[in-house]
């Protein structure tokens, strides 16, 4: 678990390709980013494993799931990338949070300065826009923001200068795709609504009886 709140930037060293898998291996360009093997830790809002440490630079093994649902098959060599390390109980939660389960890839579809501030769009699948809602949290490459507005297939952000400086986001150009997270707390909403809608359901439908059978021949 994350809380959005980026402790600095990472430098891809090395991608190894096997079959539709990948080993990522990332050096941290800060010093407070000390990992042990099985730690876990978000690369760009995905939460990987690290598998091996040498020196200053980090190994972790991708899945082909991961691979085909978010922006890590993308990576190149020298790719900068956002870097969190998993929340501690006793850490503050200044972001909102984040599980590292992307939920889909996004598109930025505009980005225009205002004032000292930016504001970007991001283009999402229908499956993922029924999540967001205006002044709600969502993580964007592993940020946590605050959706300005939201329509069906994107929502915007607004970029402050601390966030700029801290991340790799306003690296980002327009037909860029970024890896998108929404609000944890929606989803499981969904979810009990849906299964407390079936359970009445359920309730509601005729069972059968002793009257159903003899009705129907059954018995006499």
């Amino acid at each position: 678990m994350f809380t959005g709140l980026i402790e600095g930037v990472g430098k891809i060293k090395g991608i190894r390709r096997s079959h539709n898998e990948m080993v990522l291996t990332v050096t941290p360009l800060f010093n407070e980013c000390q990992c042990r093997i099985g730690d876990s830790l978000s690369v760009d809002g995905v939460c990987l494993t690290v598998t091996e440490t040498d020196g200053g630079s980090l190994s972790m093994d991708v899945s082909g799931e991961t691979v085909s649902r978010t922006t890590l098959g993308l990576l190149r060599l020298g790719d900068l990338v956002n870097l969190e390390r998993a929340l501690r109980l006793t850490d503050r939660l200044g972001g909102h949070l984040v599980s590292g389960h992307v939920d889909g890839i996004g598109q930025i579809l505009k980005k225009e300065q205002a004032h000292r501030s930016w504001l970007i769009r991001i283009g999402i699948e229908e499956a993922v826009s029924r999540y967001t809602i205006a002044k709600g949290s969502i993580a964007v490459n592993g940020i946590s923001l605050t959706i300005n507005s939201c329509e069906k297939g994107f929502f915007e952000v607004n970029i402050i200068p601390q966030t700029g400086l801290a991340t790799t986001l306003l690296r980002k150009n327009i037909g860029d795709y970024v890896n998108v997270e929404t609000d944890l707390i929606g989803k499981y909403v969904e979810k009990l609504l849906v299964r407390e809608k079936s359970a009445q359901e359920k309730k509601k439908a005729p069972g059968i009886d002793i009257e159903t059978l003899i009705r129907y021949g059954f018995e006499k």
